[in-house]
């Protein structure tokens, strides 16, 4: 099964995302991750997806999300070059002792603490998959308490010369 990252442009109305998802849930793909919002143009939206499944079956998919009203364009990014990154706010456990140590990882990893209590910090970190899953590797010892994570966004990287 090879993971695939599609962008569908769709318009911006009630009831348009449970359409998409529930196109790839009846077809047994299962979706990693997903993210919405609007686009330059509050009308339309971008979704990103994540899945994993079958060629044969993401083409019959991806035909019938060019069919539905709402759509208006979709794209199997995986065959192209493009940009993506996610977006994680993870709570960590720490003690005076270790906080040097969790701010040190953070700085390594060009994030930032964007909270901090007595018993634990919360930190920002933006980048590709791979990055996010290193500092949640590099953190898991000092206790995760909490994870946020927004899946893939992503953009085509636009043709040069």
């Amino acid at each position: 099964m090879k993971k695939h990252t599609i962008s569908a442009l769709v318009e911006n109305h009630f009831g348009v995302l449970a359409s998409v998802a529930g196109l790839f849930s009846s077809r047994g793909f299962n979706i990693k991750s997903l993210s919405v919002g609007e686009t330059e143009d509050p009308s339309i939206s971008r979704m990103t997806i994540v899945a994993k499944g079958d060629d044969r079956i993401l083409e019959q998919v991806m035909k019938q999300l060019n069919r539905l009203v709402d759509v208006i364009k979709v794209i199997d990014m995986t065959v192209q070059d493009y940009v993506d990154r996610e977006l994680l706010l993870i709570k960590v456990s720490t003690s005076k002792a270790a906080r040097s140590e969790i701010m040190e990882i953070v700085h390594v990893f060009r994030s930032r603490i964007v909270d901090i209590s007595p018993s634990t910090m919360t930190v920002e970190v933006t980048g590709t998959e791979a990055k996010i899953n290193a500092i949640i590797g590099m953190l898991r010892p000092f206790g995760i308490k909490e994870i946020a994570r927004t899946g893939k966004v992503a953009l085509l990287r636009e043709v040069k010369g």
